[in-house]
């Protein structure tokens, strides 16, 4: 053996002569290995090598009767190994269509509008299946529909109302998070419009087909499609999904309290509840309306042209002064507000330190926000225990804006002086050595 190959020998620790040995080993061992996984792959093939006669046939069938099988691969149930025959029965394994569709094996074509619900049912109603998929999702939608306009419509026979299939599809179910299911946050409203929005479709029930246009309108839409907040409120999140009922005079205002908490419960004490309750107004859209909420401004406050208090008051009432008090409040902290902002904005741009009056400024704007709220109180004292205090913090940091331009001036003039008495001194030394220079023999 030359140098390298005893060097190699001593690293391995394998002689050399052994090496083709191990070599044949290993190549019997790889062939050995391949035919086991072989074997294995025969005898229990992946449920994707399953043979399905339902999309082996159906792929090749033009239009309706086709397109399932075309759209069944974007389905959340075959990518969980779900296929045909789980929803439909029958056998796929069979190339026969007679066979394949044997009723014996529990073969069910197209169910009836009524049996939809059920028809779904006998999985997603099914705790210890559902668990198998998803342990999360809730198993009992379909009592929760029968409870809802739709599934009580369908009890008496009328098959024009929405199941399952109406909002979530046929046979390209996908999951609720894929931003390209019907159910999907933002394409709710679209899906409750494809029935709702049909003037034609919704003439039997009398109710108005606007409401997707004027949700679209809204301060909620603006949430959802131009900031893509996904939490915003879209239509099942005020109507429910599954249980989908309008809610009424006496629950409008627990809908909205699910996300207007603080509003809600300042209502709930006000003089306004019973005075709503009273009249059967619907406690939130009274003001605020429903599907076409606005963003709420200072307008809808006090007795101008667009506000909403002079719907019920008239020039003379308690409730009427109340309005144009609490108007007149937050108005006057926005204006000394401003004048805080812009004072301490000049100071700002001059060079001076006004950090702090600007970060205690906020303590006033914050006052703001929550006087308008506290407006549900109807109640000018509670409005001014906020705006007064606000008002003290705006007009101490104006004060703060004030002294520091005061400061400023003081600076400069006491520049203007030291300039002055530097360029006398100067002109005092210019002098003196003149003087010194004139005595100077020539």
């Amino acid at each position: 053996m030359n140098k390298n190959q005893v060097l190699a020998q001593k690293s391995t620790g394998i002689p050399r002569n052994w090496r083709p040995r191990i070599e044949c080993w290993m190549g019997a061992a790889k062939v050995l290995l391949l035919a086991v996984v072989a074997i294995i792959t025969c005898a229990y093939p992946s449920p994707a090598q399953k043979k399905n006669s339902c999309i082996e046939c159906h792929t090749r069938l033009e239009g309706k009767i086709g397109d399932p099988a075309r759209s069944i691969k974007d389905d959340v149930h075959l990518s969980r190994g779900l296929s045909c025959n789980d929803c439909h029965g029958g056998d796929p394994a069979q190339d026969d269509k007679v066979a394949a569709k044997d009723p014996r094996k529990g073969y069910l074509g197209r169910p009836r509008t009524a049996d939809i619900p059920a028809f779904c049912g006998k999985c997603h109603n099914d705790a210890s299946f559902m668990k198998k998929f998803n342990p999360a999702l809730r198993v009992d939608q379909e009592k929760e529909y029968s409870t809802s306009v739709h599934g009580q419509l369908l009890r008496t026979g009328n098959e024009k109302v929405a199941t399952c299939i109406s909002c979530h599809g046929v046979h390209g179910i996908r999951a609720i998070s894929d931003a390209l299911s019907s159910v999907y946050p933002l394409n709710v409203a679209e899906t409750c419009a494809n029935c709702h929005g049909q003037a034609a479709h919704m003439a039997q029930f009398k109710i108005p087909t606007d409401q997707y246009a004027k949700y679209k309108q809204s301060v909620h839409a603006k949430a959802l499609y131009e900031r893509q907040d996904l939490s915003a409120p879209t239509c099942n999140d005020c109507h429910g999904n599954h249980g989908a009922a309008p809610p009424g005079v006496a629950s409008v205002a627990n809908v909205c309290g699910q996300c207007h908490a603080r509003q809600a419960e300042l209502f709930q004490a006000s003089a306004h509840k019973v005075a709503f309750d009273n009249l059967e107004f619907g406690e939130c859209i009274k003001c605020h309306s429903n599907h076409d909420i606005a963003a709420p401004t200072d307008e809808l406050i006090g007795t101008g042209e667009r506000s909403v208090c002079i719907s019920c008051h008239s020039q003379g009432d308690k409730g009427f002064a109340a309005a144009g008090e609490m108007r007149t409040m937050i108005d006057g902290l926005l204006v000394q507000i401003e004048k805080s902002r812009g004072i301490l904005d000049r100071a700002e741009r001059a060079g001076m330190e006004v950090s702090r009056p600007e970060f205690e400024l906020r303590e006033a704007i914050d006052g703001v926000t929550h006087a308008r709220v506290l407006i549900h109180t109807s109640s000018t004292r509670e409005v001014d225990k906020v705006i007064g205090p606000a008002i003290s913090v705006a007009a101490k940091t104006y004060q703060a804006g004030e002294d520091a331009l005061a400061e400023l001036n003081f600076r400069r003039k006491g520049l203007v002086v030291s300039l002055f008495f530097i360029l006398f001194l100067a002109v005092l030394v210019y002098l003196k050595l003149r003087q010194i220079e004139s005595r100077q023999p020539v």
